[in-house]
């Protein structure tokens, strides 16, 4: 029994072809996949993957996994089938929680399980993802979504966790001040986590025109860095004072800059960007005043639960940033999110009518 899936092979190597279908093992479920969200690190393995330590030849240390590999770490659908021992029922909705942990590094033995020193993701660095359409994964990273919350709002569930732990880093408060640098998909989910968190007082600066409407249209505040003053923004949001935090989403070493003489006394800097070169910083800006400076990483179990309950609460609104396309479409969606265009984009999963036949027939048996 085949299945339709998006496999990368290698550098700039990407194809979609018919794999089997993958059955259930004990302990574990096969989820027929509704959307799987492109990410920068699918950019990454697509155009760069010895960066992320992907290889045909050396197996990750953690999933023991090898190109080729079906991409889609950013995922949601639902239960199709179930293993021995999994007392879950089929027909369940759900996010799936796709990172991988060696539980032996020191950020393992902390409870940093995110920040792993072999840190894997399914759907990147092991068998199987969430761009094809049915994937086996282990039970424990089924995240069930409740009502109101579909399959499509649940791929974005993964992005938005990467947001959320960015704010438990810049530990927030209801009465914090903040700034988001960079009004990208990352960017975007930082504003809805501080807004579900209380936060009243959040400007986004973004220098692109096409990108500060829409946030402009999702309801916040924003400002243009490179023909108005920033400064006198943040002044007037603090009264003078500075943000009590800033998240770094652009990733841009000007941007890094600019935003440190932003911070109050004992503000802080999370920084959520991964970048590709260095930056000059002047450590006094930090000495004085107390100011700090925190790196973020994915995110823990909780801020998905976090997040699947502000999506049910209402908060994220998903309009205008957001757009789907089908499996086919996946080479033209990667060259316009390479070139900077676009936002959000899902690639829709779902199996035909034949597939979903064939594999019920193949998973009779199951469990």
């Amino acid at each position: 029994m085949s299945m339709k899936a998006v496999v990368l092979h290698g550098k700039e190597d990407l194809r979609i072809e018919t794999v089997a279908i993958p059955t259930p093992g004990p302990g574990q479920v096969l989820i027929r996949n509704g959307y799987a969200g492109i990410c920068g690190s699918d950019l990454h393995a697509i155009f760069a993957p010895e960066a992320l330590g992907l290889s045909a030849t050396e197996p990750h240390s953690v999933t023991g996994s090898t190109l080729p590999q079906i991409l889609g770490h950013e995922f949601a659908g639902t239960i199709e089938a179930v293993g021995e021992g999994v007392d879950i029922e089929v027909g369940v909705r759900a996010a799936i929680y796709p990172t991988y942990a060696c539980g032996e590094c020191p950020a393992c033995r902390k409870g940093r399980e995110n920040a792993c020193a072999r840190i894997g993701f399914h759907g990147l660095s092991s068998d199987g993802g969430g761009m094809a359409e049915f994937t086996v994964v282990d039970a424990y990273r089924i995240h069930p979504l409740p009502d109101g919350v579909d399959v499509k709002m649940g791929a974005l569930v993964e992005p938005m966790s990467v947001a959320w732990h960015a704010t438990t880093r810049g530990e927030v408060t209801a009465n914090s001040t903040a700034l988001i640098v960079g009004a990208g998909p990352i960017g975007i989910g930082v504003y809805f986590a501080l807004k579900a968190q209380g936060l009243t007082r959040v400007l986004v600066s973004e220098p692109s025109a096409e990108r500060r409407a829409l946030l402009t249209n999702l309801g916040a505040a924003v400002v243009d860095p490179v023909n108005e003053d920033l400064q006198a923004r943040v002044a007037e949001l603090t009264g003078g004072h500075g943000v009590d935090v800033a998240f770094d989403a652009a990733g841009a070493p000007v941007a890094f800059q600019s935003t440190l003489p932003l911070l109050a006394p004992a503000g802080r800097l999370v920084v959520v960007a991964l970048y590709e070169r260095t930056v000059d910083l002047q450590p006094s800006l930090l000495a004085l005043g107390e100011r700090d400076i925190v790196g973020t990483m994915a995110y823990l179990p909780e801020d998905f639960d976090a997040v699947i309950q502000a999506m049910a609460s209402g908060v994220y609104d998903f309009t205008g940033w957001v757009e789907t396309i089908g499996v086919d479409d996946i080479h033209s969606a990667v060259e316009r999110l390479r070139s900077g265009a676009g936002a959000k984009i899902l690639v829709s999963a779902e199996a035909s009518r034949d597939t979903t036949t064939a594999a019920q027939e193949n998973l009779a048996t199951v469990g």
